[in-house]
């Protein structure tokens, strides 16, 4: 992983990266009661601690006697790799009492008290599927600038900034109207269509690089038994994690870009028609694995590593994710989307991925520079080799990863990497707009195309005034590509 994943997109300019290539983990629906009320709420909020002095070994300026409260989604990547950075904090302020850690699946109604008091904690990982949405965060002006981190002098080398230790995409994807960073985005993730390399030797196949070979492999699978495809049918926004690739793939990455800036028709664009009809496709065969629109995530990820089903589409924490229920010798893997024809506008391996796990500093936090010291901490090579060693995921830092044995989804995820070069896809829809994205796109449009309930022309209909709405709303933030 050191060598290959860390070089695998050099030679590309950031604007040029964030525009056509890597950039978001696990995420979902607040309700936008939760949200208005944290950014009108001013009562009970406490003084924030004095700044403490700065060093060359606390250039934040962190106060050194301080508590420092942190908030960790309890997901794929578990919660392990957080306490050991707090540990190292700890270790770096001895005057500072232990990190106070709280860990939970259910970030928004956790912590919706606190914010609705102006008493949030210091850091954030704000993932899951209780998401709050980060659009309306920052819009809202809930979130601390993290430029003074970005500016800081980097764990590892002090003649580096932090900055220029991330991988390319990462700053930009914090970014969200001009130059302040509001979020941290500390894992890195590639997403695709993920499989057992062994499933396929047993059906005497390789991986389908065109939509024919697809079908093709899921007849065959289904003669075994076996389904083609299953998915999150609770939670079907994990459809786009292949579906929105394989639309760039099919149209050319402007055309994620149109719908990420909610133009008018984006979704009537004919590469969007051709995708969402070769998904329905899968339907109508029946190479989807009965039952699958009433699956959570992890039961529909544990239904496939069972076997009952070759492909999945999801993100590069599914590896450690389901690993209790994956097989010794599954051999997890990941596709890029399999190619329709010759007339698509960019080659087999196009592929997203991007920052996830979404690191933020409340506003109103009370230690903001202790939750910047510890992201500081985490963004050290000793923090990132634990945390790809024990959750089996790249980190934002762009190297860090020598001598850390690469598991078999993590060497088929740097292999993907390497195979799209610059063909790396960054749809925004799901950290800009989170509603639009999770409950609209996804459970209202894809959900009810992939259960057989709505045909593709319906759900693009659909989805497309979910969009113009979302356009129309001027009590939201709205976000273009730059």
């Amino acid at each position: 992983m050191g060598s290959t994943s860390a070089h695998s997109n050099e030679g590309l300019g950031r604007r040029d990266l964030i525009k056509r290539s890597a950039a978001i983990g696990l995420i979902t629906v607040p309700t936008m009661s939760f949200l208005a009320s944290c950014a009108s709420s001013d009562s009970g909020t406490e003084d924030k601690v004095e700044k403490g002095k700065t060093s060359a070994k606390n250039p934040l300026g962190a106060n050194e006697t301080a508590q420092l409260d942190v908030v960790i989604f309890n997901g794929g990547f578990g919660e392990q790799y957080a306490i050991d950075a707090e540990k190292r904090y700890n270790a770096a302020f001895p005057k500072a009492p232990k990190v106070k850690h709280a860990a939970t699946e259910k970030i928004q109604s956790t912590l919706q008290p606190r914010f609705n008091g102006g008493t949030p904690p210091d850091l954030i990982d704000n993932s899951g599927a209780e998401q709050m949405d980060m659009g309306v965060l920052v819009g809202k002006k809930q979130l601390t600038d993290l430029t003074a981190l970005m500016d800081a002098p980097s764990y590892d080398d002090p003649a580096k900034k932090v900055r220029d230790t991330l991988r390319p995409g990462i700053v930009e994807m914090g970014q969200f109207d001009g130059d302040p960073v509001w979020i941290m985005y500390y894992a890195y993730t590639v997403y695709g269509v993920w499989y057992s390399q062994k499933a396929l030797e047993d059906l005497d196949s390789a991986y389908p690089e065109t939509w024919d070979d697809m079908l093709a492999l899921c007849a065959k699978a289904k003669k075994k038994g076996i389904a083609g495809w299953t998915y999150a049918g609770k939670h079907p926004y994990y459809i786009p994690f292949s579906l929105y690739p394989l639309i760039a793939k099919i149209g050319g990455v402007e055309v994620l870009d149109k719908i990420d800036n909610l133009e008018p028709n984006a979704w009537k664009d004919p590469a969007v028609k051709t995708a969402f009809e070769a998904y329905y496709e899968l339907f109508k065969k029946g190479y989807i694995l009965q039952g699958t629109p009433g699956l959570d995530h992890i039961q529909s990820q544990t239904a496939w590593t069972k076997g009952k089903a070759l492909f999945i589409p999801n993100g590069s924490w599914v590896e450690n994710e389901a690993a209790k229920t994956m097989p010794a010798d599954f051999n997890l893997a990941v596709g890029a989307p399999s190619s329709m024809d010759a007339s698509d506008k960019m080659p087999f391996g196009t592929l997203w991925a991007s920052g996830g796990e979404p690191f933020i500093v409340p506003g109103k936090a009370k230690n903001p520079q202790g939750g910047m010291e510890l992201l500081r901490i985490m963004l050290s090579e000793e923090s990132s080799k634990n945390f790809t060693s024990q959750v089996k995921s790249l980190t934002a830092l762009n190297g860090g990863t020598d001598g850390v044995e690469l598991t078999p989804g993590l060497k088929s995820a740097v292999a993907a990497l390497d195979k799209a070069g610059t063909n790396v896809v960054n749809p925004r829809m799901q950290d800009w707009y989170v509603k639009l994205q999770k409950e609209q796109i996804g459970v209202a449009g894809l959900g009810e195309m992939m259960a057989g309930r709505a045909t593709p022309a319906e759900t693009i209909k659909k989805i497309q005034g979910y969009a113009d709405a979302a356009a129309k709303d001027q009590s939201i933030k709205h976000y273009k590509h730059q």
